[in-house]
C-alpha cells in the first residue's frame, strides 16, 4: 500500500482524478490512499492569504513559505521522514524507471506549486526529489502530481488484476507497445490482421514483435536507436 499526500492551495482539483478509474479501484483494494493538505488551513493570515509578490519587482505571485512550513511540520510529525516531491522544469524527467522506483515507497508527499512557484526556502528545506513531466508549462503542480501518481500507483502490487498488463506497456522495454484490436473483426472495411485471428500463438507473437519494432522506428526513432544498439551489443556478446 502506498499513501500520497498533496500540499496545495487548490484542494478541490484532486477530487475527480483521484477517484476515477484505476485510482478509485486501487483505493477500494487497499493499495492506495491519499490525503490532501490545504495551505489555507495552515496560514496565520486572517484572510487565508497563501501568496505574495516576489521580491525584485518581477510580475506574478509566489506561494509563501509560512503555510508550507507549518503544513510540513504537521505531516512530518504525523508520518515521519519520507520522500517529498516537487514537480518543476528543473527536475529529472518522469520515466517508467522513475515510476518503478517510487512505487516501492510507502509514502510520497507532493508540494504543488502555482502561479510563479513556491518560495525557494521551502524547496531547499523539504524537497528530496524534483521531477519534470515534460518541457512545457502548465498552470500548477496539481496536474503534474496527478500524472506522477497515476504512473506510480498502477505499478503497486495488487492494483492491476493482471501484472502482465503493466509489464507489456510501452516503455517497460525499449520498444513501444504493439497495436491491439478487438471485435468486430471487420469495421467499415478495415480488418484485423489475419495472423491475430489464426490461433497460431507463435506467429502472433512474431507479428507483435515486428509491429513493436516498426512502430518504434516510425514514431520514436530515438528509442529505436537505443534498441538497435542494445541488440547489437547482445549479439556481439
Amino acid at each position: 500500500m502506498i499513501q500520497m499526500n498533496y500540499v496545495t492551495g487548490f484542494p478541490y482539483y484532486f477530487e475527480s482524478p483521484l477517484n476515477t478509474s484505476m485510482l478509485k479501484k486501487a483505493q477500494k483494494k487497499g493499495c492506495f490512499r491519499y490525503e490532501i493538505f490545504d495551505l489555507k488551513d495552515y496560514t496565520l493570515s486572517k484572510h487565508k492569504t497563501i501568496d505574495d509578490a516576489p521580491f525584485s519587482g518581477k510580475p506574478g505571485m509566489l506561494l509563501k513559505p509560512e503555510p508550507f512550513y507549518r503544513t510540513m511540520d504537521h505531516i512530518q510529525r504525523s508520518f515521519g521522514k519520507h520522500r517529498v516531491i516537487y514537480c518543476g522544469p528543473e527536475g529529472k524527467t518522469l520515466t517508467q524507471k522513475v515510476a518503478h522506483e517510487l512505487a516501492h515507497e510507502h509514502m510520497l508527499t507532493f508540494l504543488c506549486g502555482h502561479f510563479k512557484g513556491i518560495d525557494a526556502r521551502v524547496l531547499d528545506e523539504f524537497v528530496t526529489d524534483r521531477i519534470s513531466i515534460g518541457d512545457y508549462i502548465i498552470t500548477g503542480g496539481e496536474l503534474a502530481s496527478v500524472v506522477v501518481t497515476d504512473a506510480v500507483v498502477r505499478l503497486v502490487p495488487g492494483v492491476l488484476n493482471d501484472l502482465n498488463s503493466a509489464q507489456t506497456d510501452s516503455f517497460e522495454s525499449t520498444l513501444l507497445d504493439c497495436d491491439y484490436y478487438t471485435r468486430p473483426e471487420t469495421y467499415r472495411g478495415k480488418e484485423v490482421p489475419e495472423v491475430l485471428l489464426s490461433g497460431n500463438h507463435q506467429k502472433a507473437d512474431e507479428w507483435k514483435q515486428h509491429n513493436k519494432e516498426e512502430k518504434t522506428r516510425q514514431y520514436r526513432p530515438d528509442l529505436y536507436k537505443i534498441y538497435k544498439e542494445k541488440n547489437r551489443g547482445n549479439e556481439n556478446g
